[in-house]
């Protein structure tokens, strides 16, 4: 067995097993991942990789606006909702332009949210007030 292979098994059963509330994280972890890649494909002129690196965190950044839950959240949920939309209209002009400096915008906006999610679920209850549907 590869090493390639036992990795993504065991990212494949991380992923599995972990709870609601850690997936959120693991997706604002992903998004930044896949930003700072396409960066560096900006960095190289590889276009291609970074067009499908831009489009991937847009999917994550899509996945964490469709699960706020507007009912509860209320207002946290809403300016959410709108940090999100701000993120994905910044990476569509990133896509365009093939710039930088827009990526390097959003990776530090979703870094930001991921540091705020990290210390928000230190108390388990707030999760909820955030308006995060993160029932399973």
């Amino acid at each position: 067995m590869s090493v390639e292979t036992r990795t993504n098994q065991y990212l494949e059963t991380k992923i599995q097993t972990a709870t609601p509330e850690a997936l959120v994280g693991m997706l604002y972890d992903g998004a930044v991942r896949f930003l700072k890649q396409a960066a560096n494909g900006l960095g190289e002129e590889d276009w291609r990789k970074a067009h499908t690196n831009i489009v991937r965190a847009q999917s994550i950044v899509s996945e964490l606006n469709v699960s706020l839950d507007k009912t509860k959240g209320g207002e946290i949920a809403n300016n959410l909702s709108q940090i999100y939309d701000y993120v994905n209209s910044r990476l569509i002009e990133a896509n365009i332009k093939k710039d930088s400096q827009l990526i390097s915008e959003c990776i530090g906006l979703l870094s930001d949210l991921g540091s705020a999610w990290n210390e928000i679920m230190k108390s388990p209850k707030s999760a909820n007030k955030a308006g995060v549907n993160i029932a399973s």
